[in-house]
């Protein structure tokens, strides 16, 4: 300080001596003209600024935004979903620009403190320029030649920085984009309130890290929204506005110098009566403390299920002539004009009359979606496939030459597989187009690489070819899962696969497998409707189908001492027998069947043949969950559900999703329907629910298994949650290669059982092993066939012999 005070001392002494001679040099002149003279020295600098400043304005020296752009500026927001416990799940965003918009109430004041202490104390006073510190920055720098003077920018330069900065370039670019930044500054102050200009810079920051904005930021490096930051907190944010890069807290190397930025923050609160001293010194001993999570597209939870929204909003109206097969664009067209979700970006328009965007509007989408039940779901699937039964498929597969195919095929059909993997990927695609010849195709294809591959352990970078990795992926067990709530609607999980990061396939609304036996309640419904009730009898024997000069008779998987005996219809689907699903299908016919998959919620093809007894036709995850619904809803069919609503970013309603119902049996029926299906899991197919998982519940429920054991699902019922799921390989010649591994009850079953255990431990879900199915007012008891089930060992045996 003493060095400073002399240099200005002798600074000062020399410039009076130097100007002393001077006019001892022009006393002789003429006074008149030293005068003119000394006054147009002094005055074309300031002549000159006014001259740049008004340049400036007209915009002579670069883009200037008008007084309309400046009143409304043209902010990205992203639009946020938001999950039914109030959750944000994730954004959709330009770019980097994650920000969600925030008012001024929202702010804590300790936050604004902080900005105003650190940046600009005089915020509230000037006009947008703070002429005494451009004074002192002034001095600083030129009298007293110091590198670092201080900031003289103003909070509101710092935002018309961030509004319409432009790279600057050179030294006199940016003596221009300060001119401007001025400029702009003052008409800032003039269109905006002191609070509001606090609000917008706020709001425009960019924290790093897709956090653009405070709420972003809040929420990323915090977990916690703005006017939840703590004093210490809020300081680090405020710390980083002078340089995110250089003062970022998730950097360890960079931890030293960002705490100690954060404590000038702190330190400049309490110089100016923010904080009392004791508490300043108080908050700069804690440590940093994040609860960082990093925002991405492909992480977080419920990522399929982003997608899916992303995909489905932003449709556009389908044309004939993007369509390979018209059925693809029927089907398109169909959900363009009955599904309000579908292209509802395109179909929406804003005030101005242009489409929402999905990026930059900020839309607030409100979902179903039950952020701890999704946890629970993809949480189940992790344990089940990543720890039993992705293991156990490597393990049988381990040193086979076919692997992972079944042994069944031969050379070139395995060959030809691979092909298609080729030609549909990435690195494939490209080397076509290009015109690559196969053959060099094959020889990139065989050339070692480095890469990353999906495992349930973590990531893996590792070095092999592109096509080993494609052999290594057909390895993997897929999944799809889906519950939801049967009265509402309400999708509350969604998991469309095992790591969208890597396998973008989406195995609930786009993916379509056989489902194997769980088709074979729809054959059932019929009988219901019939006057049949669950305990009648009918005869366990072969049924043969005539079709023009072929006949079909559906295996049996029949004990022998069952064979041609009489049983009930709940030991029948309890047990999935074939011979009892043949006797429904030749007495009530296959197109009437098919015609109730419909009215329940089936929306794929269903080939009305006798072999629907085996579920052959592709169906989805979300259509059988949403059909298998309906039982539990009384026979009303409600389409899942899979929005609640969307605001535009001031909270303004746009739509409303409502659920669509239409009945589709009746009350009666679809309780028999549940009576029949709780057969299943009392001392059927899923008997293990009972014995090993321990469920007391009331379960409706039914496994599928698909010819080679390619397709595993299972289905539960329960009062207030229908849950389904469906696991397989990619390519259906992988599988295993025993019934007892590639059953539904083996392979999916657990999913479910391993997700209700969760759901049920959690009381704050309200749902309860507790809870019953309603029963209809005038329903008549049902007679109690149980009483030969449970003194055998049906289960058992049909657990291992499904198909």
């Amino acid at each position: 300080m003493k060095r400073t005070f002399n240099a200005i001392v002798t600074t000062t002494e020399n410039f009076f001596l130097y100007f002393k001679s001077y006019i001892n040099k022009i006393s002789s002149m003429n006074r008149k003209k030293f005068n003119k003279v000394f006054w147009v020295v002094f005055c074309t600098p300031f002549a000159l600024l006014a001259l740049l400043l008004l340049l400036a304005a007209v915009g002579a020296l670069g883009y200037m935004p008008s007084v309309e752009v400046l009143e409304n500026p043209e902010i990205n927001l992203a639009s946020q979903v938001i999950s039914e416990d109030g959750k944000i799940l994730g954004s959709f965003y330009y770019k980097n620009q994650n920000r969600t918009f925030v008012d001024y109430n929202e702010l804590p004041q300790h936050l604004v403190d902080a900005l105003i202490a650190t940046e600009d104390i005089r915020f509230y006073r000037h006009p947008g320029i703070d002429a005494k510190g451009l004074a002192r920055v002034a001095f600083k720098t030129v009298l007293l030649q110091q590198r670092s003077s201080g900031g003289g920018s103003t909070i509101t330069q710092q935002l018309a920085k961030l509004l319409f900065h432009e790279p600057p370039g050179t030294k006199i670019g940016r003596i221009k984009q300060k001119l401007k930044e001025w400029i702009i500054a003052v008409r800032l102050e003039r269109a905006y309130t002191k609070e509001e200009i606090i609000t917008m810079y706020f709001n425009q920051y960019d924290y790093l890290n897709q956090a653009v904005g405070i709420k972003s930021a809040s929420y990323i490096y915090f977990n916690t929204i703005p006017d939840s930051l703590k004093f210490e907190e809020a300081a680090l944010l405020v710390g980083m506005a002078k340089n995110p890069y250089l003062y970022n807290p998730v950097d360890s190397v960079k931890a030293i110098s960002t705490k100690r930025r954060r404590n000038i923050v702190l330190n400049q609160m309490k110089k100016y009566g923010y904080i009392d001293e004791q508490t300043g010194d108080s908050l700069k001993e804690l440590s940093m403390e994040l609860d960082f999570r990093r925002i991405s597209h492909t992480e977080g939870l419920a990522t399929y299920y982003r997608e899916f929204l992303r995909k489905t909003m932003m449709a556009k109206e389908p044309k004939r002539k993007n369509f390979r097969d018209y059925a693809s664009y029927q089907l398109d067209s169909l959900e363009w004009a009955d599904n309000p979700l579908y292209g509802w970006c395109n179909k929406n328009k804003k005030p101005d009359g242009k489409a929402y965007n999905l990026y930059t509007d900020g839309l607030r989408i409100y979902v179903p979606i039950d952020t701890r039940i999704q946890q629970y779901a993809e949480e189940a699937v992790a344990e089940h496939l990543g720890t039993f039964l992705q293991p156990a498929f490597f393990a049988e597969k381990k040193g086979k030459k076919t692997a992972p195919f079944s042994p069944d095929l031969t050379s070139k059909q395995i060959q030809d597989i691979l092909w298609r993997a080729i030609r549909v990927s990435d690195r494939g695609r490209y080397l076509l187009n290009s015109g690559v010849t196969v053959d060099s195709i094959y020889r990139a294809f065989k050339t070692p690489v480095p890469m990353k591959v999906f495992s349930w352990h973590g990531d893996i970078d590792t070095v092999m070819t592109p096509l080993d990795s494609i052999r290594y992926y057909k390895h993997l067990m897929q999944t799809g899962f889906m519950a939801m709530e049967p009265q509402s609607g309400h999708v509350k999980a969604y998991v469309g696969g095992i790591d969208f990061n890597h396998l973008k396939y989406d195995h609930v609304t786009q993916g379509r497998r056989q489902p194997g036996s769980t088709f074979k309640p729809f054959l059932y419904i019929l009988a219901m409707q019939e006057g049949f009730n669950p305990c009648d009898e009918v005869p366990n024997s072969q049924v043969i189908f005539y079709d023009n000069d072929s006949v079909y008779s559906p295996k049996s998987n029949s004990r022998p001492e069952d064979l041609n005996q009489m049983k009930t219809l709940k030991w029948g689907l309890a047990t999935s027998e074939n011979n009892i699903s043949a006797f429904l299908v030749s007495r009530f016919k296959p197109k009437p069947i098919a015609d109730i998959a419909h009215k329940m919620g089936i929306t794929s093809y269903i080939d009305p043949v006798p072999s629907m007894i085996y579920g052959t036709s592709d169906i989805s995850v979300a259509e059988m969950v949403s059909s298998y619904a309906t039982f539990a809803n009384k026979g009303e069919h409600t389409k899942p559900v899979y929005v609640i609503r969307i605001e535009d970013k001031n909270g303004n309603v746009l739509t409303e999703f409502k659920p669509e119902r239409v009945e589709s049996i009746n009350e009666k029926t679809a309780f028999l329907m549940l009576d029949l299906m709780q057969g299943v899991a009392d001392f059927g197919t899923a008997i293990r629910l009972r014995y090993r998982y321990n469920f007391t519940a009331q379960i409706a429920a039914k496994t599928g298994t698909t010819q080679n054991h390619s397709d595993g699902w299972f289905i539960g019922i329960t009062p207030k949650l229908v849950a389904g799921c469906w696991v397989g390989a990619e390519d259906r010649s992988v599988h295993f290669d025993e019934m007892s591994m590639g059953q539904g009850a083996t392979m999916a079953l657990p999913i479910w059982a391993i997700f209700m255990q969760k759901v049920y431990a959690d009381t704050t879900l309200n749902i309860s092993q507790e809870d019953t199915f309603e029963v209809p007012a005038d329903m008549p008891s049902i007679q109690n066939c149980e009483e030969y089930a449970e003194k055998s060992t049906d289960g058992l045996y049909y657990w291992e012999n499904e198909w």
